[in-house]
This record gives structure tokens, sequence and C-alpha cells, in this order.
């Protein structure tokens, strides 16, 4: 029907169910003759009259008991739609656009989202791997999970942990090529790392650079850290990897201990209107507990590394 928005049903409605346009609108916040003329352009498009006007106040004709029949339905069908709404944020469903770089996402946060599924079944997770860091006001993802703090405006930020770059090997590529014992002798293991091209934090960089001034006879350069780890775990050399990937992998040592990048911080953002969401504390509060038992677990490792001089 021409002329029947949504604008004027609602004023219909809050009319026929005050009985009158003055409390109507106090209701709305709109003046008696604003109310009184959305009805009268109501009536016309419609082509009958919906009150009858008496001293006492306003009837709804044959007519109007129809139309605010309807409205009542669509009211109650709205009720119910906002309330299932807020029920499945209390229930933690729906989709979560999760972003994070490369290595940490599929080498640390991946493997450990079992747990998450476990105690939210029905949560579907969209994880997106890249290095761009994408933009959470403008709701190209909900959560991101970043190796520096963000600088865009109106996001929660919270720091999960500090990491580092660091060597690692095999023990088994180590029994066969030796343990290096000073920068030096680097040069006589192949050097695995990111190459210089690929994003990556200036820490792990700013490494490499000092690794490669030794003048190594080999080296393998990949472009993420996945491609570096698979090298590392299937012996080609010594590999420089962040210190998150080695905690639960026991064949893998630490080579030249005293050697490591600058504390690199890792931040977890989301945009402040996510604040109240159920999905965005329930993944938070999950990666929080993760990162204190993670912290447990590489204490532990740089325990039993590093025994008691005593």
């Amino acid at each position: 029907m021409p002329g029947m928005d949504w604008d004027k049903l609602r004023i219909f409605h809050a009319v026929a169910d005050a009985g009158s346009l003055t409390h109507a609108g106090d209701a709305l916040r709109l003046s008696q003759s604003a109310v009184s003329r959305q009805i009268r352009a109501l009536e016309e498009s419609l082509g009958t009259t919906l009150f009858h006007r008496h001293a006492r106040g306003l009837i709804l004709t044959e007519q109007g008991e129809l139309l605010f029949e309807a409205t009542s339905m669509m009211a109650k069908r709205l009720d119910t739609a906002a309330a299932r709404i807020r029920d499945s944020e209390e229930e933690v469903m729906g989709e979560l656009r999760v972003t994070a770089t490369v290595g940490f996402g599929s080498l640390w946060l991946a493997p450990r989202l079992a747990k998450l599924y476990d105690r939210y079944p029905d949560l579907k997770i969209d994880l997106m791997l890249e290095e761009r860091v994408l933009d959470l006001p403008m709701r190209e993802a909900d959560v991101a999970i970043r190796m520096k703090e963000p600088s865009q405006a109106d996001l929660v930020r919270k720091r999960l942990l500090n990491i580092r770059m660091r060597l690692y090997a095999t023990t088994e590529y180590l029994d066969k090529a030796g343990r290096p014992e000073r920068l030096e002798d680097m040069r006589n293991h192949r050097l695995i790392c990111q190459n210089a091209h690929a994003p990556q934090v200036a820490a792990g960089a700013e490494l490499v650079q000092m690794l490669l001034a030794q003048h190594m006879h080999s080296k393998l350069t990949v472009n993420n850290y996945f491609g570096v780890l698979q090298s590392v775990l299937n012996h080609v050399g010594v590999g420089v990897l962040p210190d998150y990937i080695i905690a639960d992998r026991p064949h893998v040592e630490r080579v030249l201990p005293e050697i490591e990048s600058v504390e690199v911080p890792v931040f977890l953002a989301y945009p402040e209107e996510l604040r109240q969401s159920r999905r965005v504390t329930a993944f938070r509060e999950f990666i929080q507990e993760e990162i204190l038992a993670y912290r447990k677990i590489q204490s532990g490792a740089e325990a039993v590394a590093e025994p008691d001089p005593q």
C-alpha cells in the first residue's frame, strides 16, 4: 500500500495502545500535532478512518481494530526477535571473525581452538591469518591479535604477553652437526629464517641481520614462520623462531641461549562497541587462560633448560 510506512504504523500502534494522542506523543517524544498529522496521513493512504474521536479520547473503528491486531502481532514478533538476539549473545553462538599473524595464528592459536569449541560448540570462528593489519573500527574483523600495539582509536586493547625471537634446532640435527658454543660457530650451520622482504617484526629482522653478518656458508629463507618451523623440525638447520612455538616441542633445543631478540609485545584488540559482546568476552577470557597455561609450561621448560648452578 502506497504511503503505509513503518514510522506511521509505529505511531498508530502507540496511539491505539494509549487511546490518546497526547499520551502517545509523550511516549514517542513527539508533539500532539505531529502525532495527529501522521495518523491523518495514514488514514488518507488507506482511504479509511481508523479512530472515532470522542471527548474522552480515541476509539478504534472496525478498520482500526484490524490494523491494531496486525501491528500488535508485529510488535510481539519484534520483541521475540530482540529477546533471541540477546539470548544468542548470552549463549555465545554465531560468527566471530579473528585476525592474527600467520605465525601466531597457525602455530599457537589454531592448535588450541578445540578447547574453545568444547566450551562453546555453536561458535563459528572465521580465522583470518595475514600480516596486513585489518581495520577493526571498519569491522574487517571483530578481534585482532597483533605483534604491536594497535594505533587505531576506539579500540579496547590488552597486552597478552611478550615474546622473543630465539635460535632453535632439533636434538637430532645438533647431535649430527654439533652444538654451536659461540656466535662465530654459526658459520658452520645452515641458518633458517624469514627472508628480508617478508613482513615481520623489526626485532626478528634485526636478529637475522646480526646472524647473517657471520657470513653463513648456507641458509634457507622462508616467507613465514610456519615454513621456518617445518624446516627446523625436519633437521634442515638452526632456525630463528618466536619462543611461543617451542614450549610444547620436546625434541627442539635452544641454541646459543644468550642470543635473542628484544621483547615483542603481543596485543589483543577489539572495537569499543563490542565490549559487551558475549562472543568477544568468551574469546578474550579463553585466550587469557591459555596464555597463563602457556606461561607455566614455558617457565617450566626454561627451568629445565637452565639448571640451578648449585
